[in-house]
């Protein structure tokens, strides 16, 4: 029997999905024995992420996600959807990377923005394109909580969006990246390769901070100078496997880990 979400449920459905995490054991979907709309499912991924803060992590940034016209027509949308990176969530380039760490985990190939000052969401003249200043090449590694890869999209969202992991390549100055609407995007995972283009993010990176502005100003999700902004995926997700796995944007440069071990 389905029951309709309250404040302790949202703490409840929290504590699972860190449980899941943490523990690297599966769940079923949330909507399996909850009513829940997307406003909840904001409501349990600030409840998450606020466990992760009582740890000890930082935010660091966020991330973009169903910035794909093929994943929202998946998936039903028309919004892109956002969840919070932190900072044991990011991985050093060329570093290793624990594969027992992940339940069900995917690799993104995607592009990050550097904010340079605290971002207003409230304020109409807010231009988030002048808040920038570096872009970067960036992998997402991507880790659904929930058991058989089955959930729907207000699952996802209070799941935080499959944020796992990432890590970044070499800062490059706004000024000296150019026009990145449209750059060749080349993801290696031992034999597996996918390639895409910047395009396939909204239509140009750029797109992914307005949609951006417009999201946090609806969710209440402060911007502040020095975080990440994961734009999205500019391929489909591969499945993480040992080896060395690298993402490399034209103009831009490349970033890679050395994934090691075991899936849990």
């Amino acid at each position: 029997m389905s029951t309709a979400i309250t404040d302790a449920t949202v703490a409840a459905l929290a504590e699972r999905l860190d449980a899941a995490a943490t523990s690297r054991t599966d769940t079923p979907s949330l909507a399996d024995d909850h009513t829940f709309d997307i406003d909840d499912a904001y409501a349990v991924q600030a409840a998450l992420v606020a466990r992760r803060e009582a740890r000890g992590e930082h935010v660091t940034g966020v991330k973009l996600g169903f910035t794909s016209k093929a994943k929202m027509a998946q998936m039903g949308v028309s919004d892109v959807i956002v969840g919070r990176l932190t900072d044991a969530m990011r991985v050093a380039d060329g570093a290793d990377l624990d594969l027992s760490r992940f339940i069900h985990a995917k690799a993104e190939p995607e592009v990050a923005y550097r904010l340079a000052r605290d971002v207003d969401p409230d304020d109409p003249a807010t231009d988030i394109e002048a808040c920038v200043d570096a872009l970067a090449p960036a992998l997402e590694f991507i880790d659904s909580r929930y058991r058989d890869f089955r959930f729907t999209y207000e699952d996802v969202v209070a799941d935080n969006t499959s944020a796992s992991a990432y890590a970044l390549g070499a800062w490059r100055p706004l000024a000296d990246a150019g026009d990145v609407s449209n750059r060749a995007v080349r993801l290696l995972s031992g034999p597996a390769e996918a390639v895409g283009s910047t395009a396939a993010i909204l239509g140009s990176p750029v797109r992914a901070l307005h949609a951006l502005l417009d999201m946090c100003r609806r969710r209440r999700i402060p911007l502040r100078a020095g975080q990440v902004v994961l734009a999205g995926a500019a391929t489909a997700a591969v499945p993480l496997a040992p080896g060395v796995i690298s993402c490399d944007v034209a103009g831009l440069g490349s970033v890679s880990v050395c994934v090691k071990g075991v899936a849990a």
